[in-house]
């Protein structure tokens, strides 16, 4: 299928590894121009390389602390000035934070601004440029809706697809799209670190349907979809990739 994006530029947050590199990886791979942003600019340099060795347009690195103030409009202006302008954006980054009952404001804050406030403030600093070509696409990278007990990161991307869907009514009439994406069990860094080989192996067997963690290549494939003109009738959806482990309906 031609997804018809070859050409197009795109941002894409928490882009070093896991599923931010598979994202890159793809999104390279179908021409996309790229700029990759994280925290760790050897490994973000490492996923440039490998987009433009498989063929891809050469991405700009941006090396950017979400925790920093001024993140969102850092990331934004260095996008514009490497790229000219921004037809996708990946909202990616973030990360489980898991809370005690006494957990200080200053936890639930960074929690928050890790996976709430960034991706809002990057979105809207981006906005006015696809409202005036009349074209964008906005993904996120959210999570889970069943919590297991208090997790900012839970409420954060709680907040997150509110947001989303709010701003799909507001933009919709000018060719942009917003949906998001709850990741299952993606291997990642977060997930080797959190979770052991017993328990992996036992999850796979007794509560994912399909029998096995998912790879970065699975949310991958549907990023793409998504950024693609195909997609211009999808928006205001929170699509989960997950290999049928939740249990909701819808």
């Amino acid at each position: 299928m031609e997804l018809g994006i070859a050409g197009k530029t795109a941002v894409v947050t928490g882009a070093s590894s896991g599923i931010g590199r598979g994202i890159a990886l793809a999104l390279g791979a179908e021409g996309v121009r790229l700029a990759l942003v994280a925290r760790r600019r050897k490994l973000l340099q490492d996923v440039a390389g490998e987009v433009t060795a498989a063929g891809g347009p050469a991405p700009v690195v941006i090396e950017c602390d979400f925790m920093q103030a001024d993140a969102a409009g850092r990331i934004a202006t260095a996008a514009l000035d490497g790229l000219g302008t921004v037809d996708i954006l990946v909202n990616n980054a973030g990360g489980s934070r898991s809370f005690k009952l006494d957990a200080s404001e200053d936890q639930w804050e960074e929690a928050l601004t890790l996976n709430f406030t960034r991706q809002r403030q990057i979105t809207h600093r981006l906005l006015q440029q696809m409202m005036e070509r009349k074209w964008g696409r906005i993904i996120n990278i959210t999570g889970k809706s069943e919590p297991e007990g208090i997790n900012g990161a839970f409420c954060a991307k709680a907040a997150l697809h509110s947001w989303a869907k709010g701003l799909s009514r507001e933009v919709g009439k000018y060719g942009i799209t917003v949906n998001s994406i709850p990741p299952g069990r993606i291997l990642s860094e977060q997930i080797l670190r959190n979770y052991t080989p017993e328990y992996r192996q036992w999850q796979s067997e007794h509560e994912i349907p399909v029998g096995e963690y998912g790879q970065p290549e699975d949310i991958a494939k549907l990023v793409c979809f998504l950024a693609s003109p195909l997609a211009r009738y999808i928006t205001g959806t929170v699509i989960p990739v997950d290999g049928g482990l939740r249990r909701y309906q819808f």
